[in-house]
């Protein structure tokens, strides 16, 4: 689905813009953060940042707060709004297990990347990725679907994990996950990636964490990855690790369940895996023509 080149941008196209509906499905809408250095004359292209935002869906204030990482590092962010109600009218963890009803909220975000790859010159092929509790569920599960379109990827302390498991039904395992979405678990593609996982050594609380057999998305094994969301997060890290992928967790001292607080680690894997690629990037470019 091809999207017009704007000749210019709007106002609300620049900085902080305003919330677009994504021409996909116009239910779903984005917002960006656009530095000031952008100029629509130049030829530079800006690598990109995706920020998936938590049950709360304060997608555009996730935005405001990496502001300051956008201009430290001259990249775009795009913050995706998946609002709740979708279907079922008091439904809240739709995005989370990225296909819900038929909706797979994957391509919807992958559409997004598209449609502003026609307005903003961006590296739209790989991008950073990070999302806080719900936003890290989808974003570890999206890793596991799309590893290859991913330069770095942060894990913030989701409720629930999907395990690298293909004993295990998806989405506590990854059993069944190629018949549902048409992907293999690639696990070569995994071990490339730059994976950080990041807490709070206060983030301890059960009772959002903990699933009920009433529950909508109740699966037999569903708890068994520990109590708190620091256990589960650290089984997430242990089944990473045994296949041969490569994490780091950062523990954020005096943080319980806030994701504005764990942000600074965040920021800063970000500024290292961003550094790495474009190293990677030069050193290609340099190499002379077989």
């Amino acid at each position: 689905m091809a999207t017009p080149q704007l000749s210019k941008l709007s106002f609300y196209r620049r900085g902080r813009t305003t919330l677009y509906a994504s021409r996909y499905d116009q239910r779903f809408s984005y917002c960006c953060y656009v530095p000031e250095s952008y100029d629509e004359e130049a030829q530079d292209v800006y690598p990109l940042t995706v920020l998936i935002h938590h049950t709360g869906r304060t997608a555009s204030l996730l935005r405001d707060e990496f502001v300051d990482f956008a201009e430290a590092n001259q990249c775009i962010v795009l913050a995706p709004l998946f609002p709740s109600g979708i279907i079922h009218p008091n439904d809240l963890n739709n995005y989370k297990h990225v296909l819900y009803h038929g909706i797979r909220y994957d391509l919807v975000l992958l559409d997004m990347i598209e449609e502003i790859s026609a307005i903003y010159r961006i590296h739209a092929d790989k991008f950073l990725m990070h999302g806080f509790s719900g936003g890290g569920q989808f974003v570890h599960r999206f890793l596991y679907l799309h590893p290859r379109r991913l330069m770095g990827v942060s894990v913030g302390a989701p409720g629930t994990v999907t395990l690298p498991d293909d004993d295990k039904d998806w989405w506590i395992g990854t059993r069944g996950m190629e018949e549902r979405f048409g992907i293999k678990l690639d696990v070569d593609a995994l071990r490339s990636v730059p994976v950080q996982l990041v807490i709070g050594d206060k983030d301890v609380e059960t009772w959002e964490v903990t699933v009920r057999s009433t529950s909508n998305f109740w699966m037999e094994g569903i708890n068994d990855t520990g109590e708190t969301r620091i256990d589960r997060l650290r089984a997430l890290q242990m089944g990473l690790e045994s296949l041969g992928v490569k994490t780091r967790f950062d523990f954020v001292p005096g943080v319980a369940h806030q994701g504005v607080l764990i942000q600074e680690p965040v920021k800063a894997f970000f500024a290292e895996a961003l550094s790495q690629y474009r190293k990677r990037v030069e050193l290609i470019a340099a190499r002379p023509p077989a």
